[in-house]
């Protein structure tokens, strides 16, 4: 089963096989997409955009001058898109070069800044002739002052190279030969493109830190020498003034809200603030932003770490976002479309997005902002360097690291530094992850204390998924379809950072016709549904254990994937939107308090020889049968422990339980393999198939108890490989 799982994954994906567009795409090929301001955060009155149609070519890397113009291409979308209107894949070897013209309005005099915000990979740029800058990542933003001495009529070019995943930069989920988790590799400018006029010292970054006690610091940085200036900011809400401050430019500004609205998902209360620098009476430069007043905190717990926001405890249930287009790739084909997958998220009753290995333009984070969902952001994983991968997390690792050039290190640490300056001031991000599963995963306890020491008021999931080590604030493991929960930590919350995959491929809306794949696949949606509300009794069941947060996997299906909760093309819900919304608030109500009846490894009447047709009746006589200690099985089958050794092909086992009072609602915790059959007071409770790797836990719907005695009666037939069989019964009463 698991080898034709991964024979699926292999089938390479092709660019767009049936062209494959989105209710946006029309709007995109129009001309008509990412206009707005692209900076939600020091937004400046005075911009221009260069999005729009440039002209391309594609030559040697080694060319030192940009070929013929080999048509047009429609900024800002990578050259493999359709909506770029080129569709054509690079390799390491290819350069892309870019060209357009423009005019700088008269009315802006002195300097002019050309901004990007990403470009992947290598992007050099000239204005006029001259080089003005090189830029190496390809998720950050970056920009470069225009040389003196513009003309009426001016020429950018942009060359770009892109080794994807033949480099050790940092690449995401990209890859030459897409293939299961693997997508389309992308190059070029992927994001908005625009000039804004700037003083002579103008604000070059902004963000806040705030406590729900109502202090918000103001942090400036300069771009030109601060002597003599100040920074004035004010905050204010809907319009009405509550607070400001004034001091030296490039200082921590220290302001205090009365009554402060705090910022959480269910009530995402956003302040504006306005910053002014001034030397004497004269105003610099001025530029907009907004904070949200919140804290994210992990309470130490000797029976395990909690996760705090705003000083209560939260369970952060999300999607594991992807944020990959059919027709755009990396970059959603309009700002509408990158707001539809987070306004569905919420919608469903998801508190939580974590952005997987990919950072989205920054209007995304605006819309998480006031929709109020808490992100965590991951750092675009690396496919080279990676040490061997062990999955489950017990103990640190001896040795978690993979080894890596230092080029390479400085690398990633610039990239990822620049990409946590980028995310700071956007209030719904609050995890970083500097790692995911074992990808490239090197110096994990330096990365995060760096991390740490860059920005101290989030929380650290070092590796998620990934090799264990004695850093952050999360231990993270990942469980296919799961769930499950890491060991629990004093000091490091317990995480399930994804689970899930679930796959229903609808015909009319795949990547392709055949070969799609899901961790497991279901014919229909009834089916799907039934299987998803499972995972979340389970989970709901894991919460009382000390589970702090958990990611399915995944918002869309993504090429050859469909474990999305939509469609790739975002045309289908696979699931009704108010019944999950419903499940998931139960999911995020008090954890469910259960009664045992049955315990775990309990002492049974066990034969290995087929018993009687009526073995599974109450009044069964069993008293040839041996009486012992569950579980059953043979050593090294995963997830088991084992009382009992047993190895022949099936096994029978019966036990009677006493209730006075026959109430609440039956589950039943299980591991089983192979094909289970539980029976209870000689009615059919449970058909299990196949079998688990850990133990599960199942709700009992049909399932009813008699006062006084019961009879409950297990058969499990195995075939090959490891075999066990350990079940116990409880009751939840709330």
């Amino acid at each position: 089963m698991v080898l034709a799982a991964l024979a699926l994954m292999l089938v390479p994906a092709l660019t767009n096989p049936k062209n494959m567009t989105t209710r946006w795409t029309p709007e995109a090929e129009a001309g008509l997409a990412w206009h707005e301001y692209p900076r939600p955060q020091r937004v400046r009155e005075r911009w221009q955009s260069l999005n729009g149609m440039w002209h391309y070519a594609i030559g040697p890397a080694s060319d030192a001058a940009m070929p013929p113009a080999q048509g047009q291409i429609r900024v800002p979308y990578p050259v493999e898109s359709h909506l770029s209107g080129v569709a054509r894949r690079m390799t390491p070897e290819d350069a892309l070069w870019l060209r357009r013209t423009f005019t700088v309005p008269p009315e802006w005099s002195g300097r002019v800044r050309l901004n990007f915000g990403a470009v992947d990979w290598d992007a050099t740029v000239w204005v006029n002739g001259t080089e003005i800058g090189r830029h190496r990542g390809g998720f950050d933003p970056f920009g470069f002052d225009l040389p003196t001495g513009l003309r009426a009529e001016n020429e950018i070019i942009v060359k770009v190279l892109d080794p994807t995943d033949q480099g050790s930069q940092p690449v995401g989920k990209q890859a030459l030969t897409p293939e299961g988790i693997w997508y389309t590799a992308v190059t070029g400018i992927w994001q908005t493109v625009w000039l804004e006029p700037l003083p002579e010292v103008a604000i070059d970054d902004l963000w806040t830190e705030t406590h729900i006690g109502g202090t918000v610091t103001v942090f400036t940085t300069l771009d030109g020498p601060a002597e003599g200036a100040e920074v004035h900011a004010v905050a204010t809400y809907r319009g009405e003034r509550v607070a400001e401050v004034q001091g030296p430019a490039g200082q921590p500004l220290l302001m205090r809200i009365e009554k402060p609205r705090l910022w959480s998902p269910d009530s995402p209360a956003l302040y504006d603030l306005q910053v002014t620098l001034a030397r004497g009476n004269e105003t610099l430069d001025t530029v907009g932003g907004y904070f949200g007043i919140r804290e994210i905190a992990l309470q130490q717990d000797p029976s395990g770490a909690r996760i705090l926001l705003n000083g209560e405890p939260i369970f952060m249930f999300g999607l594991l976002d992807q944020g990959w287009w059919p027709d755009g790739l990396l970059t959603p084909p309009t700002d509408d479309a990158l707001r539809y997958d987070l306004e569905i998220t919420k919608r469903a009753g998801f508190n939580t997005v974590r952005k997987h290995v990919k950072v989205e333009p920054a209007r995304f984070y605006r819309h998480c902002d006031e929709l109020g969902l808490l992100v965590w952001q991951d750092m675009p994983s690396s496919r080279q360097h990676s040490p061997k991968w062990i999955m489950q997390p017990t103990e640190p690792y001896a040795n978690p690291d993979g080894e890596r050039p230092e080029d390479s290190a400085r690398q990633f640490e610039k990239e990822w530094h620049a990409i946590v300056k980028a995310c700071r001031p956007f209030p719904s991000v609050v995890v970083w992850v500097p790692f995911n599963e074992a990808w490239g995963q090197f110096d994990t306890v330096r990365v995060a204390e760096l991390t740490r020491r860059w920005d101290s008021t989030r929380l650290i999931n070092p590796a998620s998924g990934g090799n264990y080590v004695n850093a952050g604030d999360m231990l993270d493991m990942h469980a296919y379809p799961g769930p499950a929960i890491p060991p629990l930590k004093t000091d490091r919350a317990a995480i399930l950072g994804e689970f899930g995959g679930l796959g229903l491929p609808l015909p009319g809306h795949t990547w392709r016709d055949r070969d799609n794949w899901g961790y497991q696949t279901f014919s229909d949606s009834l089916t799907l549904g039934k299987r998803y509300r499972e995972l979340i009794d389970e989970l709901h069941l894991l919460r009382r254990e000390g589970l702090q947060g958990a990611i399915y996997t995944q918002t869309t299906d993504v090429e050859g994937e469909v474990n999305g909760l939509l469609t790739y093309d975002r045309a289908r819900v696979k699931m009704p939107l108010d019944a999950l919304a419903a499940l998931h608030r139960q999911l995020m109500g008090p954890p469910p308090q259960l009664e045992e009846i049955v315990p775990l490894r309990s002492t049974w009447r066990v034969t290995e020889t087929a018993p009687g047709e009526d073995w599974f009746l109450p009044g069964f006589d069993d008293h040839g049968w041996r009486e012992l200690p569950g579980g059953f099985g043979t050593e090294g089958t995963p997830g088991a422990q084992i009382s009992t050794p047993w190895s022949s092909g099936q096994i029978w086992l019966r036990r009677t339980f006493e209730v006075p009072e026959p109430r609440g609602e039956l589950w039943m915790r299980i591991h089983h393999d192979e094909h289970a059959t539980v029976v209870l007071n000689g009615e059919p409770i449970a058909d299990l198939p196949g079998y688990t790797t850990q133990y599960r836990n199942l709700r009992l719907p049909g399932a009813r108890l008699r006062p006084g005695t019961n009879t409950v009666a297990v058969t499990v037939r195995q075939t090959e490989g490891g075999q066990y069989i350990d079940l116990g019964l409880f009751r939840r009463t709330n």
